[in-house]
């Protein structure tokens, strides 16, 4: 038999392949990562990448020590046999804090705006749009606490799903207060779960003492019935003055933007470092659990890592998750089409120069060429195939007189065009039907 993928992971491949979804199909993933490109850098986000392995200790200090993702779900890298203190992220915001702490990105002015993109690892249980390789597309703000801020993150997440074509999706949005109030909050807990310790699962009675707050994001399905019996309080009625004036505010701006959203009393984080704002943005087309992602606040986490107090807020989503999504709703992406141009040599002396007149095409249009000779019926039925528009064959009267004979699969016109007059021809073409750009064309650029 031959060797499979691992479990939990996914090929991406071209489209054409059998049985191919739209959450496997690599031309959907890049066209989420172009539209992510152009919603946040009109915003002013830069674009950023950090390593895909971090030292242990960044992600149990970034993502906590009573997550389960540290506890249970992290992949560690072995090598030489004497380190095994790397762990492949399982999220992109600590790697980011990081590399802007170490590479002095305080400079920049403030606030700054940073993107990116990539695959990240959990070893967690695999189940529908979840997975132990999957990807995410993150967005976070460093140097301000500005509910402003805040907002405009909400939104940029809400845009960049938008500017895909959903529409069935829903914020739900909460805060988390400061850390007086989370104090509170958890004492609070401590009290009413106390006299219950053993109605608790093995995990839960761990966070009782660690961090409560965990407890409400508990995947028990006995844990949330004693939540549920016991009618624990939400955060929201131990918010601080502060907090409350700040949670108003990102309201207000979001109303002001005509942004939809549900405040959820029952969205926490956890973590130390975590402050105020917190968010979701839902789904109903992906499952039982329909996040597509979230974000939040963190203006702990820069000085948990061992730096000066930078405040901060990201998001992400899955790209996975969210192409479930796409589906749900039926919608495709936009097609990449076929090449402008395919060009044939009728006979093997003249393939080298087929290459050459397709080389040279390409500086305006998309063109590919055949690699032996082909008689003329079976160009045009490959053309076909390949969803080419326009087909140049040369056979020896082509090549004597520099020139080549083309015909529009589309139209049925064929017509003679000079061999030195071809980009202009194809430049021509592109005039009148907008599509087959070429890859260094002022479009692709801005989608690379």
């Amino acid at each position: 038999m031959a060797i499979q993928r691992p479990k939990g992971t996914q090929d991406h491949l071209p489209d054409g392949s059998p049985k191919l979804s739209l959450d496997t199909r690599a031309a959907a993933f890049q066209h989420v990562q172009d539209t992510a490109r152009q919603v946040l850098t009109r915003a002013g986000a830069q674009f950023i990448t950090t390593p895909v392995f971090e030292e242990a200790d960044l992600v149990k200090r970034g993502v906590g020590g009573s997550t389960d993702i540290v506890r249970k779900e992290m992949f560690t890298v072995y090598y030489f046999g004497d380190h095994g203190g790397f762990i492949l992220r399982p999220e992109g915001t600590a790697g980011i804090v990081r590399a802007y702490l170490q590479n002095g990105l305080k400079q920049l002015p403030a606030p700054l705006k940073l993107w990116t993109h990539g695959p990240m690892f959990r070893a967690e249980n695999v189940q529908k749009g979840r997975l132990r390789q999957f990807h995410q597309v993150d967005y976070e703000v460093l140097g301000s606490t500005d509910p402003l801020v805040d907002a405009e993150a909400i939104l940029l997440m809400v845009e960049v799903v938008k500017a895909l074509g959903l529409t069935g999706v829903r914020v739900k949005l909460g805060s988390i207060g400061d850390p007086a109030d989370r104090d509170t909050y958890n004492a609070y807990l401590r009290d009413l779960f106390g006299t219950h310790v053993e109605r608790l699962s093995d995990d839960s009675k761990d966070r009782l003492e660690r961090n409560p707050m965990r407890i409400l994001d508990s995947k028990s399905a006995g844990d949330q019935v004693l939540i549920a019996e016991l009618g624990v309080k939400p955060m929201l009625d131990f918010l601080g003055n502060d907090a409350r004036e700040h949670f108003q505010a990102v309201q207000k701006y979001l109303d002001a933007w005509d942004v939809a959203y549900d405040v959820d009393p029952s969205i926490v984080r956890g973590l130390d470092y975590y402050r105020r704002t917190a968010w979701e943005l839902h789904h109903e087309g992906v499952g039982a659990k329909s996040a597509l992602g979230g974000g939040g606040r963190y203006d702990g986490l820069a000085e948990q890592l061992g730096g000066p107090l930078v405040p901060g807020i990201g998001w992400a989503f899955g790209i996975e998750r969210l192409l479930l999504a796409m589906e749900a709703e039926g919608l495709d992406i936009p097609g990449l089409g076929g090449p402008l141009l395919y060009v044939v040599a009728l006979d093997d002396e003249f393939v080298g120069h087929a290459a050459t007149v397709a080389i040279t095409a390409r500086r305006v249009a998309r063109a590919e060429f055949a690699y032996r000779a082909v008689k003329p019926g079976n160009a045009f039925r490959d053309a076909e195939r390949r969803g080419v528009r326009l087909v140049a064959l040369i056979g020896s009267d082509e090549a004597q007189q520099n020139v080549l004979s083309i015909k529009n699969l589309a139209t049925g016109v064929q017509t003679t065009v000079a061999t030195h007059e071809l980009n202009a021809f194809l430049s021509e073409q592109l005039e009148h039907t907008g599509s087959a750009v070429a890859p260094n064309s002022a479009v692709a650029q801005e989608n690379a």
